[in-house]
């Protein structure tokens, strides 16, 4: 099913066929530069299977993007429920990866920015975050053309500590 349509991506539902452009992408030191560590295949595998579970648990989750042009796997981009040890947890995050050679094309902010409203006119939520390391101007480039508000940094629970990805931005946007 395509939930989403913007002048060149689809987003869409996930099939099986689509797990290998993903666990490619996932183990791509470049792709995953501000996340630990790249994926293992077994560990492509756990979140592929968590992200389509999560369709079937909220109605909505992170869309697979496809090029129309020629349909070519590009990434994701939705929403994630996340409930880790924060002050703003539990809440709903914006997300993307894309693979490296769709960077600097603007399909990230296009994307994001068709999810946004396709959340505020279908989807039972009415705030949105999206965080990412201090080090990662990219993705808060992208924040910032979608429209979303810096709101402070913090020290991601997950990073251990003295870890140069441990502090984090928050941003929020309202729908």
């Amino acid at each position: 099913m395509v939930y989403i349509e913007t002048p060149r991506l689809l987003l869409r539902d996930w099939k099986e066929g689509d797990f290998i452009s993903f666990a490619e992408m996932n183990k791509s030191p470049a792709v995953m530069e501000f996340f630990l560590h790249p994926l293992s295949e077994e560990e492509s595998r756990s979140l592929f299977d968590t992200v389509r579970d999560e369709f079937l648990w909220y109605g909505y989750g992170a869309y697979l993007v496809e090029q129309k042009s020629d349909g070519a796997f590009v990434g994701f981009t939705g929403f994630h429920n996340f409930a880790f040890d924060v002050d703003f947890a539990p809440g709903i995050e914006i997300l993307w990866r894309l693979k490296q050679e769709y960077w600097g094309q603007g399909y990230a902010t296009e994307a994001a920015k068709a999810c946004l409203i396709y959340a505020k006119e279908h989807l039972p939520f009415s705030t949105v975050y999206s965080f990412t390391s201090l080090l990662n101007k990219r993705s808060q480039r992208v924040m910032q053309k979608i429209g979303m508000m810096p709101e402070k940094t913090f020290q991601h629970p997950s990073v251990v500590d003295g870890h140069p990805l441990k502090k984090h931005i928050l941003y929020k946007s309202l729908l």
